[in-house]
């Protein structure tokens, strides 16, 4: 029976001995600071339950994606764990491991076949329909604090083929939508900046040129978040005149936060989604029954409370 659950129901999994020999791990990309909390979560993990784990870079590519499922496939790996580079394109991933009957679990990006997994494949992760709700309200909640009842802002969106990218950017619109926040909310520009800080620095940079009034940025991640305030500190723009959310809650952005630039962020749980990524994909090698959707709850961080979460990720 398909079901979906809070990481707090998971506990059996957490559980789980004698564990399978070897795992297959391919990441959508190595070089990226929430992805590497992530994989260093299952390397982790893995070496506290005696788990072998091949992880591998797939560099951003969705063909060599493939070829290391089909690699892991034919090494006799026990089960799949995949971080998906383009989540439009995990159809073909699923129906290899199925053809070979070797589980497979998603982890953090959210597979287009979702709704149709076979019986020995899942996904953990966090549900995005939170994550930018969360951001959203919070940068609403803070202008209205400020007195302000109409703003303008830019939205940096991540990667267009990513489902948490066209999630997070959606919530934003439903929050304005549904009357959540407390100012009104025009959105002056977005644009896709790819998660990447750099991109988001020339993208902000671009922005700035315009000369148009504004009032923050509602990036869709921390990277790009951050790269959005490299560039108006190097404007010479005051960071107290703007509001700036991301998600992710990584140490670069807590460090952010901690010196006044970043505002709001929103705390994704790696470590938690690694280990259960790992204690689904083990259970399934051992034909063991698993809640095929996972979610790992978000978490607002503010300055308020961003001590908690230092020593989080």
């Amino acid at each position: 029976m398909r079901k979906t659950i809070l990481i707090a129901g998971f506990a059996t999994l957490m559980g789980t001995t004698a564990m399978a020999e070897t795992v297959g791990v391919s990441m959508a990309l190595f070089d990226d600071n929430f992805l590497t909390v992530l994989r260093n979560g299952i390397q982790k993990y893995a070496d506290e339950q005696g788990v072998t784990v091949q992880i591998e870079d797939a560099q951003n590519d969705v063909a060599k994606q493939l070829d290391q499922i089909n690699n892991f496939i034919a090494s006799g790996v026990n089960a799949i764990i995949v971080n998906p580079v383009d989540t439009s394109a995990t159809q073909a991933m699923s129906d290899a491991a199925a053809a070979a009957g070797v589980p497979l679990v998603y982890v953090n990006r959210q597979p287009i076949n979702l709704d149709s997994l076979p019986d020995n494949q899942a996904f953990v992760a966090s549900n995005e329909v939170d994550s930018g709700t969360l951001e959203t309200i919070a940068l609403c909640d803070n202008w209205a604090g400020e007195g302000k009842s109409e703003v303008n802002v830019y939205v940096m969106q991540g990667e267009l083929s990513n489902q948490a990218a066209v999630q997070r950017t959606q919530d934003i619109y439903d929050v304005i939508e549904a009357g959540k926040c407390k100012v009104k909310v025009n959105v002056i520009d977005q644009q896709t900046a790819n998660w990447s800080r750099d991109q988001a620095q020339n993208l902000m940079t671009n922005w700035l040129s315009t000369g148009t009034a504004f009032d923050g940025v509602i990036a869709n991640n921390d990277e790009m978040a951050i790269g959005a305030i490299q560039a108006m500190k190097a404007a010479g723009i005051d960071m107290a005149s703007v509001q700036v959310g991301g998600v992710d809650a990584t140490q670069d952005a807590l460090a952010a936060m901690q010196a006044g630039d970043l505002d709001v962020t929103v705390f994704q749980n790696a470590a938690a989604q690694g280990s259960g990524s790992l204690n689904a994909a083990v259970a399934l090698a051992k034909g063991e029954a698993v809640d095929q959707t996972v979610w790992v709850p978000f978490e607002l961080v503010t300055p308020a409370n961003v001590a908690d979460y230092l020593s989080k990720n």
